[in-house]
């Protein structure tokens, strides 16, 4: 028997979920997300999911709370709407620092989201670019992980002309994922010896390899004050690179992050639209937006027809 494909989403990014309705062939089920008078979020959706595959594509990003709960009241609603399968589709994961205890009685918030999605009713997660993969172990219900950078942003680059490139991980806990497009792309690789004094604060104390007359590309996955991404450019800067651009999956982007791009010698920066960037930020501040939705349009497909997905992560 066939499970039809319904793909719902609420007002985080419709605009992504729509490139991926369109990419799929498959229209976004109707659906009403909106508010009561008090702010309590409020679904119904018009049409039905009985026996239905649903997945319910939506980013956990600013205001990450009333997107959150967006989320988890959609599920909810399709639980007992009688869907068969419920698939969060989670291009950007809230919460995902808060992965660890770092210091005493402080939370591990990201497991605590996960438990909620569990709660409400979920029974499979497409997730990109997780902030820490180990992650994926906080759920009991399979976890596809995707990564846009080798996928989306290394056939970007390819186009750049860049002479002599160098990747640059800006931390060491980025090491593995620039590693992995320095190797894919045939370049350098430095890293950012780093030291945090503080919450949304970080200090960029050494520059672990040659950057002299190269063409340098630093490779996180979240921007969200860019204060990494400055201390780190500083350094390059400082060590002669001959450019300087800048790839981060997921564009946060929140307090000073423009005026700070907009202030330093970054060339361009390339993001994805797993969080929705406004037409004044890309102006402003050298910002380029590459779509993702060709890898989760593509992921979905094939979760849906019970093929294998790993190719897409390889």
């Amino acid at each position: 028997m066939a499970y039809e494909l319904k793909l719902l989403t609420g007002n985080a990014n419709r605009p992504l979920a729509e490139e991926i309705a369109q990419y799929l062939h498959v229209p976004l089920a109707d659906a009403e997300v909106t508010r009561f008078s008090d702010g309590e979020v409020y679904v119904q959706v018009n049409e039905n999911v009985r026996g239905a595959d649903v997945f319910v594509i939506q980013p956990t990003c600013p205001p990450v709370n009333d997107t959150l709960m967006e989320l988890l009241i959609m599920v909810d609603a399709m639980k007992r709407a009688s869907a068969r399968r419920i698939t969060a589709v989670l291009p950007y994961y809230g919460y995902a620092r808060q992965d660890r205890k770092v210091q005493s009685r402080v939370p591990i918030s990201a497991r605590l989201v996960a438990d909620l999605l569990e709660a409400a009713g979920i029974d499979r997660v497409l997730a990109l670019d997780l902030h820490a993969g180990q992650i994926q172990g906080f759920f009991s219900v399979p976890v596809d992980h995707l990564f846009a950078g080798p996928v989306v942003m290394i056939d970007y680059l390819k186009k750049k002309d860049l002479q002599d490139p160098v990747i640059v991980a800006p931390d060491a806990g980025g090491v593995e994922r620039a590693r992995a497009i320095a190797k894919r792309f045939d370049a350098g690789l430095a890293i950012i010896d780093k030291r945090r004094d503080g919450v949304n604060s970080a200090v960029a104390m050494h520059l672990i390899g040659d950057v002299k007359g190269r063409d340098a590309i630093v490779i996180d996955d979240i921007i969200d004050t860019a204060g990494t991404l400055l201390q780190a450019v500083t350094a390059i800067d400082h060590g002669g690179a001959r450019r300087i651009l800048a790839c981060g999956v997921h564009p946060v982007l929140s307090g000073p992050a423009i005026d700070r791009i907009k202030g330093s010698p970054i060339e361009e920066v390339v993001v994805t639209n797993t969080i929705p960037v406004t037409e004044a930020k890309r102006l402003s501040s050298r910002i380029t937006v590459l779509t993702v939705a060709p890898l989760l349009g593509e992921a979905i497909r094939r979760i849906h027809d019970e093929e294998s997905v790993s190719t897409l992560f390889l």
